[in-house]
């Protein structure tokens, strides 16, 4: 296969096995990147630092997301020029999901905050390296037409990691430590399929290219379209960002939730349930109308009134139909906007740095997410405050979509 031939779009359709390989890869990874976000991060903080757990929290997570910024588009221009028989992608998935392991193990064995931080970017770099090659592998063998199909079943492990993360370490497991232990092993574990019998092109050496520090920066003159789906996205994540990081702490302090972590599950579940209804419907319609800008949007604004009803009401019944009516606005902005932005993308060949450039978008907001929130809740109308501003700037970032062109 040449290189001209690897670069271009593809036009052979994948099939079952290999999308469910790549959506089981995908639980791991998101098991291990979302469960000790919203449970055993936000646990063995509350018990190194009760009484500033927020803004413990908050940098944690804040300083981890920093190392996603850079880790992710520096591994998939890596991705991009590695050169060999195992493909270009399998060895950054397979390298990803063991470093992230080790950093969870890492992140179990501390007993400071600052050694929690510093065990949760370790394990920020390796998963990024995997995200990295999990998402470019979509734009490099899957055509575009059924783009937003194959997107709409990987966002379903995107907030089923959440849900089988937390029942495993809540349910199956005891102790925080073990929960990290066993969020570890099953990262390598679910990424060994797709790793060991899943196809990836070759790339001959000679047409590896040197990586230069100005290809990271991808001009929004020279492409605009691309630019407005960086910005999209940016903004719906950190509405997304600044409405579930304090979850936990929401339940407790607002809601009064007797079971906190039990009310963290349930919402997670009616989540996941919303975003199973419409990530692969959505991506199935987008795909046969050819059209993702409307469904794009209409998903944001969904979102949007989720965080709204949030804002106006701290009840228990209220939470929970919110998280319902959250689930199924993101399942069917994630899968669409997955495959428009990989029509954007400035050159085939850049695809998994170009990506990484996207996923700073989502990375991003879990940085600014937590030093925007904490002032909110503590000065700036509390918690209402914090949903409502969540819900203005995922509208927004819904809005801002019309300005794509290139793509209908």
């Amino acid at each position: 296969m040449t290189t001209q031939e690897l670069d271009s779009e593809p036009r052979v359709r994948v099939g079952g096995g290999w999308i469910s390989a790549l959506v089981l890869a995908n639980l791991g990874l998101f098991m291990a990147f979302l469960t000790p976000i919203q449970v055993l991060l936000a646990e063995q903080i509350d018990e190194l630092s009760p009484s500033g757990k927020e803004v413990a929290l908050g940098w944690a997570t804040g300083v981890g997301a920093l190392v996603a910024v850079v880790a992710n588009p520096l591994a998939g221009a890596l991705s991009d020029r590695t050169r060999g028989r195992f493909g270009r992608r399998r060895p950054w998935i397979l390298g990803g999901a063991v470093l992230g392991a080790v950093g969870l193990v890492v992140t179990a064995a501390q007993t400071t905050v600052v050694g929690v931080t510093l065990g949760w970017c370790m394990a920020q770099l390796g998963l990024n390296a995997m995200l990295a090659g999990t998402n470019a592998v979509v734009p490099d063998q899957v055509p575009v037409r059924q783009r937003a199909a194959v997107s709409g079943f990987l966002g379903i492990p995107m907030t089923l990691g959440l849900v089988v993360g937390a029942l495993l370490v809540t349910m199956v497991v005891t102790g925080i430590s073990t929960g990290y232990l066993l969020l570890a092993v099953l990262t390598v574990v679910c990424a060994l399929p797709f790793v060991l019998f899943m196809p990836d092109p070759q790339v001959p050496v000679s047409a590896r290219e040197p990586m230069r520090l100005k290809d990271f920066w991808v001009s929004p003159r020279a492409y605009p379209d691309f630019g407005w789906a960086w910005l999209t996205r940016f903004l719906v994540m950190l509405g997304n960002a600044l409405g579930t990081l304090f979850l936990l702490y929401f339940l407790k302090d607002a809601v009064h939730y007797a079971d906190p972590d039990e009310g963290v599950l349930i919402l997670t579940l009616l989540y996941t349930a919303g975003v199973v209804v419409t990530a692969v419907a959505g991506g199935v319609v987008s795909d046969r109308l050819g059209r993702r800008k409307a469904l794009v949007a209409a998903g944001s604004a969904v979102m949007a009134v989720a965080s709204l009803l949030l804002a106006l009401w701290h009840t228990w019944p209220m939470a929970m139909g919110a998280a319902a009516l959250l689930g199924l606005g993101f399942g069917m902005y994630i899968a669409v906007d997955q495959a428009l932005i990989t029509q954007v993308l400035p050159q085939a060949g850049d695809r998994a740095k170009d990506l990484g450039v996207i996923n700073i978008a989502n990375s991003a907001p879990q940085v600014l997410g937590p030093a925007l929130a904490a002032p909110v809740v503590t000065y700036a109308g509390g918690y209402a405050g914090l949903y409502l501003s969540a819900a203005v700037v995922t509208a927004l970032g819904g809005v801002l979509v019309w300005k794509i062109r290139s793509v209908p």
